[in-house]
């Protein structure tokens, strides 16, 4: 088993593998993290985007870490 964490093109990708993998319904995840159901499901859909602040709200809940390439930790 790889011990090496996913990688990913984007963190739009990152964001709606976690979204998918939680297995919480929107409703949850919206109390779980504030960020409305709608804007959940239009991301998760690939109908819409997250605003920054947004993105980062979730990230924070799912525990990612951004590694910047060639940077620390590389």
């Amino acid at each position: 088993m790889s011990t090496k964490p996913n990688e990913y093109d984007s963190l739009a990708d990152a964001l709606r593998d976690a979204i998918a993998d939680s297995e919480l319904s929107f409703a949850e995840l919206e109390r779980r993290t504030g960020v409305l159901r709608q804007t959940l499901m239009t991301f998760s859909y690939g109908e819409g985007g997250l605003r920054l602040a947004t993105a980062d709200k979730l990230a924070r809940y799912f525990g990612m870490k951004i590694v910047v390439p060639g940077g620390e930790g590389e």
